[in-house]
């Protein structure tokens, strides 16, 4: 009587396996991959340095497996490598399609000789970053990046109402601020609390500049009670030019012939 039970118990395993069977197998790609296959993939996204094709290429061998075999993660993973693609959010949608929607990185300024900062203060590092033109240069130590992006976002403003450009901030290893303008002209900010000798200077900048022409090279705000500037030589005064002497007339000859 105990091998009746047992008999029982078999055939539920074996009914049980023959449900999911088939259910894995199409879960793991094993079964019915050209049945269900992903025939779409759509993307949405404002592409700027990425292309479909390029999302196509690296979702492949994902998109080969069927709609019911594909890891959604798998693919979000692969994309996300992509140079420029910040993030990826993936889902299906039945019965033949993956929609993919890329979030590109949307470069800020240069950290440095060969990295980006993005907008959202991450730091990235993709091929010809050297040809992106009209991004301001930051530096300094990587654990401040985020005191160096607010100090730019401080100072940008300011000098931007005296006239100024700001294309350069830069924090030394000592904790010293320089300035860099468009005009290639440098401000010297050094340690600690530099915003007020920064402000002294900007309200006395319009009458420094009232009277000369031309863009200054430097500027030292390292001073207590003022600051040292340095203005480019003067061009030379042009000299008159000197009336060009009579010409006397020729001498008249006389003579026998």
């Amino acid at each position: 009587m105990r091998g009746v039970p047992l008999l029982r118990f078999a055939a539920w395993l074996v009914a049980i396996g023959l449900v999911a069977l088939p259910v894995v197998g199409l879960l793991e790609g094993w079964l019915a991959t050209d049945r269900w296959p992903v025939r779409q993939v759509r993307i949405e996204a404002e592409f700027a340095h990425v292309t479909a094709e390029q999302v196509r290429t690296a979702a492949a061998d994902q998109l080969a497996l069927g709609f019911f075999a594909l890891d959604l993660a798998e693919v979000q993973q692969r994309v996300a490598q992509l140079p420029w693609v910040e993030r990826v959010e993936a889902r299906k949608h039945w019965p033949d399609t993956l929609v993919l929607r890329i979030y590109e990185q949307q470069p800020y300024a240069r950290w440095g000789v060969d990295r980006l900062i993005s907008r959202t203060g991450q730091l990235f590092t993709v091929p010809g970053a050297d040809g992106l033109q009209g991004l301001p240069e930051l530096a300094g130590p990587d654990e401040r990046l985020t005191e160096v992006i607010g100090f730019h976002e401080k100072v940008r403003p300011l000098l931007a109402q005296a006239g100024l450009r700001v294309v350069r901030v830069a924090l030394s290893d000592r904790g010293s601020w320089t300035l860099g303008l468009d005009s290639g002209a440098t401000l010297q900010l050094g340690r600690g609390e530099v915003m007020e000798p920064l402000q002294r200077f900007l309200d006395v900048y319009p009458r420094l500049t009232a009277a000369r022409q031309g863009a200054f090279e430097y500027a030292d705000l390292r001073y207590a009670n003022g600051f040292v500037m340095k203005w480019p030589p003067a061009p030379p005064a042009a000299t008159p030019a000197r009336p060009a002497s009579p010409v006397p007339p020729p001498a008249a000859h006389t003579g026998e012939a």
